[in-house]
């Protein structure tokens, strides 16, 4: 009996030296254990104030989401041969996978819809408004497989992709 109380007065000891050697290596050396730490105050830093600029109230995404579409123009000349570039490149970066090389909606992915996807050439497409063609383009088409494309492309890139659509013209 008396071992037993010798070995547990022994591991008490010892384990209080551990605690005491561990609480004072945490509070004399800068290099703690990190029992306080940033992220248990995040807040004691006053947060900046945000610039009354950042928020659009009169144009952005909003506007473009509640405008008319078919009352929607462009921002800059989309005849321009530079932005037909552009959209030319845009399109082939976000939507030759479904319309395809020949706008006809036979691409990679969209040959394997039923019914494919529209095609871009076809006298229905090149007749909308550019303002209707940018809407869905951005917000997808009710009941249709375009996706919206809004969080994923850019304002002026998804302009400049209605650009290209434009100068394809009818397919003969």
């Amino acid at each position: 009996m008396i071992r037993i109380i010798c070995v547990v007065l022994i591991a008490s000891f010892i384990g209080l030296v551990v605690f005491s050697a561990v609480t004072l290596y945490d509070e004399t050396l800068q290099v703690g254990r990190m029992w306080e730490t940033p992220a248990i105050r995040p807040y004691e830093a006053p947060l900046p104030v945000m610039a009354t600029t950042l928020v659009p109230f009169s144009d952005g995404e909003l506007f473009y989401r509640t405008a008319d579409p078919d009352t929607l123009t462009a921002p800059f000349d989309l005849a321009e041969a530079q932005v037909v570039a552009q959209g030319r490149q845009a399109y082939r970066y976000y939507c030759i996978q479904c319309h395809g090389v020949n706008f006809d909606g036979y691409g990679t992915v969209g040959q394997s819809f039923a019914p494919p996807p529209g095609d871009l050439r076809s006298t229905r497409v090149q007749n909308l408004r550019v303002g209707r063609i940018f809407h869905e383009i951005s917000y997808g088409i009710p009941n249709g497989r375009q996706p919206a494309l809004a969080s994923t492309i850019a304002v002026d890139e998804r302009w400049q992709v209605v650009a290209f659509i434009r100068s394809l013209g009818v397919r003969p």
